[in-house]
């Protein structure tokens, strides 16, 4: 089987770096419009993040399962998979982000003089350290929203990490062993 253009994998992440950054803002200009309370815009970001949770999931497995398919080199998988686990990272920063703003509670360890910039980064500290097991930050989930947020992102994490990665190479081995078996 032929290798699929890069073009293509390119411009389907570019396109999902957009969708990520889309959803973020029209969120937040749900948010800034007004017409939401507290109480519904939480519940709208944490339903979201499950949906958003969701598709990584399919996402991942799709590609998982694709790779072993067409015994993908190791370190291109591994390439792919980074540029997953940055883009879920990405949003989890951004549900971060959107929590915080309607609520400047949800989360304890956020400088209040800070910028929106230094804000958003303090955010993406808190999900890069949550995806990568760190178990460690000063920043703290304090409302049920935040929490669930947060436990959805770990749970995802270690979905992603452990299920996924450490197995790619034996499914990999699996279904060429099954091919192996299927040849008279």
């Amino acid at each position: 089987m032929p290798a699929a253009s890069p073009a293509i994998p390119i411009a389907r992440n570019l396109a999902e770096y957009a969708g990520i950054i889309f959803c973020w803002g029209a969120l937040l200009a749900l948010w800034s419009s007004g017409r939401m309370t507290a109480g519904t815009m939480n519940v709208i970001i944490v339903l979201v993040c499950w949906c958003k949770t969701g598709l990584f999931g399919v996402e991942n497995l799709r590609q998982l399962f694709a790779a072993a398919r067409t015994n993908q080199p190791h370190h291109r998988f591994m390439l792919l998979m980074g540029v997953n686990m940055s883009q879920m990272i990405l949003a989890f920063a951004f549900d971060f982000h959107l929590l915080h703003s309607v609520n400047r509670a949800s989360f304890a360890g956020i400088p209040t003089a800070g910028s929106q910039a230094e804000v958003l980064f303090d955010f993406v500290y808190l999900s890069t350290l949550n995806f990568s097991f760190f178990g460690y930050s000063d920043i703290l989930p304090q409302t049920i929203p935040a929490k669930l947020v947060n436990l959805t992102e770990i749970a995802l994490a270690f979905v992603t990490v452990i299920f996924m990665l450490s197995d790619f190479i034996s499914l990999k081995e699996s279904l060429r062993a099954g091919n192996h078996n299927e040849q008279p």
